[in-house]
C-alpha cells in the first residue's frame, strides 16, 4: 500500500556540495509533487517557502537545496531531479511569490490537459515561457537522459529551451490563475549570459537535436 500523502505542502531544508554530486538519493518520503527550490540566501528563501507552502493548495514537498558551492541554478535542479522521485516537479527560486492555489492550479491544469509542462503566470511573458514550471516526470525523463533541464547551460535559457520542446511536442499548457511571480527588483536591467543565448542558438538551428522542426518556435527566445 503506498505511503499516504500529505494534505498540505511540507518543506524540508537541505545543503548540496560539490562533492555530493555522485551520491545516489536523497533519504526522503515519497510525494506525488515535489517542489525545487535552489537558494543561497536562507532567510529569503525560508521567506519564500512560508509563502509557498501557505498558498500551494495542495500538498506535497517543497525541497530547499542550498547552493554551497555557487554551482548554479540549473546544476541545483538537475542534480535534485536525478536524486529524487515524484509523478511531478517543479522549480521555483528563492525569491518566488505565488498567487492563491498555485501548485493545485498548475496540478489541476496538467491533469486535465494531460500534457507536460505547465507554465506559471510570471506577470512577464503571458504564459508564452515557463521560467517558473512544473513537469511530469514522465514527459520530463525523455528529454535530457535524467536531467529536467539541459545541463550544458549555466545560468539562463534551460527554461527556454524547456519550453519550445514542449510546445513543439504539443505538451505545454498554461492556466493565467496559477500565478508564481520572481520578485527581483533588478531584473530588468540584469544581463542575459552571453555563452547561454549563443548555446540556445546554437541548439535552435540544429532544432534542438531535431525535436523542434517550425521555425516560428525556434525563432520566439532567439
Amino acid at each position: 500500500m503506498p505511503a499516504p500523502q500529505p494534505k498540505t505542502l511540507t518543506t524540508r531544508f537541505m545543503e548540496l556540495r560539490a562533492q555530493d554530486a555522485g551520491a545516489v538519493e536523497l533519504l526522503l518520503p515519497p510525494v506525488e509533487t515535489l517542489v525545487i527550490m535552489p537558494y543561497i540566501d536562507r532567510a529569503a528563501a525560508e521567506r519564500s517557502a512560508r509563502q509557498l507552502a501557505a498558498r500551494a493548495g495542495v500538498g506535497g514537498l517543497l525541497l530547499a537545496i542550498q547552493d554551497c558551492d555557487r554551482q548554479g541554478f540549473i546544476s541545483i535542479i538537475n542534480q535534485t531531479y536525478r536524486r529524487t522521485q515524484s509523478a511531478s516537479v517543479a522549480y521555483v527560486a528563492q525569491d518566488a511569490f505565488a498567487g492563491r492555489h498555485w501548485l493545485k492550479l498548475a496540478l489541476d491544469a496538467l491533469r486535465k490537459s494531460g500534457k507536460g509542462l505547465h507554465g506559471f503566470n510570471d506577470g512577464k511573458w503571458m504564459g508564452a515561457l515557463a521560467g517558473f514550471g512544473l513537469a511530469t516526470r514522465d514527459w520530463a525523463d525523455a528529454n535530457y537522459g535524467g536531467d529536467l533541464f539541459h545541463p550544458a547551460y549555466q545560468r539562463h535559457y534551460a527554461d527556454v529551451e524547456l519550453t519550445v520542446l514542449a510546445l513543439g511536442d504539443d505538451q505545454y499548457c498554461y492556466d493565467p490563475n496559477a500565478v508564481l511571480m520572481e520578485v527581483d527588483w533588478d531584473k530588468e536591467h540584469a544581463a542575459v549570459d552571453p555563452g547561454d543565448r549563443a548555446l540556445y542558438r546554437q541548439r535552435a538551428a540544429a532544432q534542438l537535436g531535431g525535436r523542434v522542426q517550425s521555425p516560428k518556435l525556434l525563432a520566439l527566445f532567439s
